[in-house]
């Protein structure tokens, strides 16, 4: 335990990260500013870290420099003209900063860093062979000796996940869900659910998709049309199937495509049977 220094140019920041495991320390955290000048008897802008009495570990990028201007350990003074080899006593070198955007590429020095938004959807952690030697859990190796395994942990967050596929699958309107997550894959809008034979029809298609396999909404509130199509369009169930008596009387229903908004009238009831057809070539939509 105690306070150590890490060290970045000046236009970097330190990863934590990086710098617990180059310091290879169960945990570490920023110290406090009153902690600081407690232990050092100096504000921070005026740390550096030649003669600094801490552990010092440095970025590896700081041996590249020369000349370099840094806190004299002296409040209102700046040493300049610092030399990695000549001034600094540093404990370990190692990669601690955080990249940025056009950073050339740690690997092959050609490529360019870009950074991106992202969601941590799953996760992995090592736990090695702590409990698998407790539980006496081995394998046979090549040679036929015991081996304690190597274990590990693998999580996935359903959240998380419902959250990944609506950032990537949505538009002005709300959510355009896959296919393979969305919680219904048909809704049923109703255009006057008071109406008998529009009530019947809706029931009956209801009715016959489940039996077919395809899980179904039906919207059967007495709100007007417009709510129950802005509320489809939200909600972002892949196929609406639209029922109004105008089109009853023709032998119709609307089927509408919630990704492309696209529709069509298919005959009733004839075509609710061919569905599970239409949802099949969504899946890839």
């Amino acid at each position: 335990q105690g306070l150590i220094a890490g060290l970045v140019r000046g236009d970097r920041e330190i990863n934590l990260v990086k710098l617990k495991n180059l310091v290879d320390c169960e945990w570490l955290n920023p110290a406090a500013e009153d902690l600081i000048t407690k232990e050092t008897g100096l504000p921070c802008g005026y740390l550096g870290p030649v003669g600094i009495k801490l552990k010092v570990y440095a970025d590896k990028e700081v041996p590249l420099m020369s000349s370099s201007i840094t806190g004299a350990n002296k409040v209102d003074t700046h040493l300049t003209g610092v030399q990695f080899e000549r001034d600094l006593n540093v404990e370990k070198v190692g990669d601690l900063r955080n990249i940025n955007e056009g950073d050339p590429c740690s690997k092959c020095d050609l490529g360019k860093f870009k950074v991106r938004r992202g969601i941590e959807v799953g996760h992995i952690f090592i736990l090695g062979k702590k409990y698998s030697e407790s539980m006496k859990a081995c394998y046979l190796d090549d040679q036929g000796k015991e081996k304690p395994m190597i274990m590990g942990c693998y999580g996935i967050g359903v959240g998380r996940t419902a959250a990944a596929a609506i950032e990537q699958n949505h538009d002005e309107k709300g959510i355009v869900w896959p296919l393979p997550l969305s919680p219904f894959q048909v809704v049923i809008l109703p255009v006057n659910f008071s109406v008998d034979n529009v009530r019947l029809a809706a029931e009956t298609t209801y009715k016959k998709l489940w039996e077919l396999g395809v899980e179904t909404l039906l919207d059967d509130r007495s709100d007007r049309l417009g709510v129950k199509f802005k509320d489809a369009e939200l909600l972002g169930i892949p196929l609406q199937i639209i029922i109004g008596p105008k089109n009853l009387d023709e032998g119709k229903v609307e089927v509408k495509l919630r990704k492309t908004g696209k529709s069509q009238l298919i005959s009733y009831p004839e075509s609710i049977p061919s569905i599970p057809g239409i949802l099949s070539g969504l899946k890839f939509l």
